[in-house]
């Protein structure tokens, strides 16, 4: 099968800091892959890296057929990288929803405005998926009236409404009150089992048992395992792995 995100070679350098070292990964259509690790091994950059939202110092990447080498410059490379945006959907750890606009607004805004979508036809469409992820009853409410779950159910549906190729959740339930994680998880599960392509930045373990086809293993900047959560999660190879292994069933993480 053909992968639909392929990265070769990825490096990310801040300064001189070296914060992604010659990361090479596949993801298969339909796959979700779980990430984890260690604050500051690299695992939200990796994210960021897929989308542009920071450019890749060197190497390759490739969503659903665009192609996009890191540190070009230049109007095709804009172009390019517009282009593999398109084909990502992107849920930050905070909300950014708009304050000044509804429920329904916020999810329609980049249909419309980046994508030329009819008005009409992105309300159908936002309308569809504010009620994928349980939130069509608040379609007209603004974002103060709305618990942090609820807010992040909305940006899902947003991400979901740019009718992207492959989601990138960069740990979605860190900001949320304990209470509230589990209806966010819920909706990413239901997502998952509708056959959409995804890679997860996660704290949550559990989830990443449940619901990964694989669980890569970041720490300094490196994949250190890429395994079936089955797999990893009873014999981990690396000792690293094992101590966030323990963190976990400690309660830790």
């Amino acid at each position: 099968m053909v992968p639909i995100v392929n990265i070769s070679n990825l490096d990310k350098y801040f300064g001189r800091l070296h914060v992604l070292k010659n990361i090479s990964l596949d993801v298969a259509p339909r796959e979700v892959v779980c990430i984890i690790g260690r604050s500051g091994s690299g695992k939200s950059t990796l994210l960021r890296c897929i989308n542009f939202l920071e450019e890749p110092s060197a190497g390759v990447i490739e969503v659903d057929g665009v192609k996009v080498e890191g540190g070009e410059k230049g109007r095709e490379h804009r172009q390019l990288v517009h282009d593999i945006r398109l084909k990502t959907g992107m849920v930050f750890q905070e909300f950014n929803l708009f304050p000044h606009m509804s429920v329904l607004d916020n999810v329609i805004e980049g249909p419309v405005t980046v994508k030329g979508m009819d008005r009409t036809k992105a309300r159908e469409l936002g309308e569809m998926n504010l009620d994928r992820v349980g939130m069509l009853f608040k379609k007209d409410e603004y974002p103060n009236r709305l618990s942090g779950g609820q807010k992040q159910r909305v940006a899902i549906a947003r991400a979901l409404t740019m009718e992207p190729r492959v989601m990138l959740f960069d740990e979605p339930t860190s900001a949320l009150d304990p209470e509230l994680i589990g209806e966010v998880l819920n909706v990413m599960k239901k997502v998952a089992q509708e056959g959409m392509t995804m890679l997860v930045v996660t704290h949550e373990m559990g989830f990443a048992r449940e619901v990964a086809d694989r669980v890569l293993v970041m720490a300094d900047g490196e994949i250190i395992e890429d395994r079936t959560p089955t797999d990893l999660f009873a014999s981990p190879k690396d000792p690293r792995t094992q101590a966030l292994i323990d963190r976990y069933r400690s309660g830790g993480g």
